[in-house]
């Protein structure tokens, strides 16, 4: 696990004139990631004084270049993992988050019939055990009192994404056990975690409705014709928690545009005005996967029943 250029943030001290600050983990698959599903949230988190730490699984190193402009440039495909690494470090800084590098390989996106193998020494071939036990030791050093991750659908299905899930559910289990990894740091136990919801029905549709009542063109006409096939043989998500977080929109988006060779500038992602989703869709939404604090559903808050428990501690 050498692959780390990021330090790891050193185990948060309580300090001894105000109470020890709240601390949010958001475990991802690759860079820009992060971007994509949550960062307006981790933002508005940010801007109240959490901790916010995003670790990247892999470095997207089997990306491929999604931006139209730079496409096919040599220099570019040579340098992808440089390149997506100095991204990351533009987009950390536009959420004003930490960031770790948990260090193993992206492991692409198998595409054929058949499908053929996920390449050797990949994140998505390493045993759950390693790769948990470096997850393990990071929640024991940073000390979440909440972790966002994917559903066991990983998002969507990619062996990372995927694998994030298996990892993150793990390493939450397993971080304040005092028997599981000893080697690993003292044992902590985060409290609550969840699963980013990215692209609901209800989403959608509001947003597309909103264009339509406004004349302008919606790019969700086709998702919504085409919605039941889309979902085929996935659980549906269920929504617990909606954050609102309508002023951090630009940042989130100011952050995906940082992944430069990872998203069109005019792609479909960016073609809902500002305006219109701060009005009708204003809120970043999650699955509560896990809870060791009481907490009434539906929130507006995942730190809901935790900001409580830390008051009291």
């Amino acid at each position: 696990m050498s692959d780390n250029s990021a330090a790891v943030p050193p185990a948060a001290v309580p300090p001894t004139d105000a109470r020890e600050p709240l601390r949010l983990m958001c475990v991802h698959a690759h860079p820009d990631d992060e971007s994509s599903k949550g960062a307006a949230t981790m933002a508005k988190y940010v801007d109240e004084g959490v901790e916010v730490l995003v670790v990247s699984c892999t470095g997207g190193e089997r990306g491929d270049v999604l931006n139209p402009a730079l496409k096919d440039r040599p220099e570019i495909e040579a340098n992808i993992r440089e390149i997506r690494r100095t991204e990351m470090a533009q987009a950390q800084r536009i959420l004003g988050v930490k960031h770790h590098w948990l260090g193993f390989v992206d492991s692409g996106l198998p595409e054929g019939d058949p499908l053929p193998p996920l390449p050797e020494g990949c994140f998505g071939l390493v045993p759950l055990a390693e790769s948990t036990r470096a997850l393990v030791e990071l929640v024991r050093q940073f000390r979440p009192h909440v972790m966002t991750t994917y559903d066991e659908n990983g998002g969507y299905p990619h062996p990372d994404h995927i694998m994030c899930h298996n990892v993150s559910v793990a390493a939450f289990e397993a971080a304040g056990d005092i028997e599981a990894f000893p080697d690993a740091g003292d044992p902590w136990q985060p409290l609550k975690l969840y699963y980013d919801v990215t692209f609901t029905r209800e989403r959608i549709e509001a947003l597309h409705n909103a264009m339509v009542e406004r004349n302008i063109e919606s790019p969700y006409e086709e998702w919504i014709a085409n919605w039941e096939e889309r979902a085929k043989d996935r659980r549906v998500p269920t929504v617990t928690t909606k954050v609102h977080c309508a002023d951090q929109f630009d940042r989130r988006d100011a952050a995906l545009l940082a992944h430069a060779t990872q998203v069109d500038p005019e792609g479909w992602f960016f073609k809902i005005p500002l305006d219109v989703q701060r009005e009708v869709f204003p809120w970043e939404q999650f699955e509560l996967a896990r809870s060791l604090v009481d907490t009434d559903l539906p929130e507006d808050d995942l730190f809901a029943g935790v900001r409580e428990k830390a008051e009291r501690s």
